[in-house]
């Protein structure tokens, strides 16, 4: 059998190895904490604490705002000092609360539990009071995300593990470190689906070390199965993971349940397992730093709430002041011009680089080449999809299925004359969206 994949997709610089051997290493945070409010899909949560209140590490400090939202704990123990608007990564300004570090790192208790017998609701809860969100990017509540309408329909669990994202490596450290909660953790949410529900741990070809440990891991588990993958970016993207495994299509309009499927990232589902399993709500989480420009490219178990600029401090600093600094990968990350800004639950990486090639580069005329095309994971036309957007021609952006763009940033890779088009594409799909919304 070929390996599983999708068509489209590029081969970017994988640069995975500056950081792929080095081990995670937990490191701990300065004087102050920020947490913010909106770090997950849906409404903001809403602080339970006051300034002047003692907290304690994992005591829950706001709640979820909402059906679709999630609560948020303290990662450290200290003193609320203020509740007030913070930067987050993308230069808005949203609503924290801000923790001053006693250094004590006294905690709670965690309440753990035997998966194996509690009820589907009692699960359900563990993860939801866990405050367990979709950490590979997205932040979509997992409660709500493993509550499908009908869960019957549901009959495939896709546990990403591709990363295909490059520079990035937390999840393959995950993989060999932590093998026994990833099949843990997916282990619980296959008691939330019908007994034909199947488990599939999706990784990449270029990780053989993380298959044969997967697989060990899984060995004797009748419900769960290694799908080696072919190398390829978005391999990981939720669309092209569900059609590489199951030969279904996503669209827009749908969610993976309506395809019966449910995907998850590694931390997430190693989450799943520490919220269920031993009470443990989601207060840390694996952290890349990678690029040419850090000292010491390697993975981190950073608390929620620390700042970059002391992770970058902790790693070693830079070789010199780079050019750029990215929060998450150069595919799809966010380019920063600050670093004090906090980690979140979707936080990922910064990967940092000495010269900017993007913005060195000049744009020139469309040369009608396909290349874009051909690398679309979702079969759509970007270089007329951004010839739409550069005249705002929003009727024809829709009819060319513009809002079905997965903003992955294959056809920007592609472009040998350096048009912006994922940008472009991005900016218009977004207006498309608001002026939906704006009309309802």
């Amino acid at each position: 059998m070929g390996l599983f994949t999708f068509k489209g997709g590029v081969h970017p610089y994988e640069g995975k190895e500056l950081s792929a051997e080095k081990p995670v290493e937990a490191i701990k945070p300065g004087k102050e904490l920020v947490y913010l409010l909106s770090q997950h899909i849906g409404a903001p949560a809403k602080p339970i604490v006051a300034k002047g209140d003692r907290v304690l590490v994992g005591q829950k400090i706001a709640e979820a705002g909402g059906f679709v939202s999630a609560p948020i704990h303290a990662s450290v123990s200290g003193t609320v000092s203020r509740i007030e608007k913070r930067k987050n990564a993308t230069g808005g300004y949203v609503d924290a609360i801000v923790i001053e570090n006693d250094d004590l790192y006294e905690s709670v208790s965690f309440e753990e539990a035997d998966p194996d017998a509690l009820s589907r609701e009692e699960i359900l809860n563990r993860i939801r009071e866990g405050g367990v969100v979709g950490m590979g990017g997205a932040g979509f509540p997992t409660a709500v995300k493993l509550s499908p309408k009908d869960p019957s329909v549901v009959d495939h669990i896709l546990v990403n593990g591709s990363e295909c994202e490059p520079y990035l490596t937390s999840d393959y450290r995950c993989m060999l470190e932590f093998p026994e909660k990833i099949v843990g953790g997916l282990e619980i949410i296959l008691k939330l689906f019908k007994p034909e529900c199947k488990g599939v741990i999706c990784i990449e070809d270029n990780k053989p070390k993380a298959i044969e440990v997967m697989r060990k891991a899984a060995a004797g588990k009748s419900r769960i199965s290694v799908a080696v993958m072919k190398t390829k970016y978005p391999e990981g993207a939720e669309r092209c993971l569900i059609n590489a495994i199951t030969g279904r299509y996503v669209n827009s309009r749908m969610l993976p349940a309506d395809a019966g499927c449910v995907v998850d990232n590694i931390d997430t589902v190693i989450a799943v397992y520490e919220a269920v399993k031993y009470g443990r709500p989601v207060i840390d989480r694996v952290f890349t730093v990678s690029g040419d420009a850090p000292v010491n490219p390697r993975n981190f178990r950073v608390p929620v709430g620390m700042n970059y600029a002391e992770i970058i401090e902790a790693e070693g600093g830079f070789k010199s002041t780079p050019e750029k600094v990215i929060s998450g990968g150069p595919m799809m990350g966010f380019a920063l011009y600050d670093l004090n800004i906090p980690v979140t639950k979707t936080s990922g990486a910064i990967t940092a680089f000495l010269q900017d090639e993007v913005s060195r580069s000049t744009p020139s005329a469309c040369i009608n080449c396909g290349r874009c095309v051909k690398g679309c994971p979702a079969r759509l036309l970007p270089c007329r999809l951004a010839d739409f957007a550069e005249h705002n021609d929003a009727k024809s952006f829709e009819e060319y299925y513009g809002l079905e763009c997965v903003n992955c940033g294959s056809c920007s890779y592609s472009c040998p004359a350096k048009r912006p088009l994922a940008a472009e594409i991005n900016m218009m799909r977004q207006t498309v969206l608001a002026n939906k919304r704006k009309k309802k």
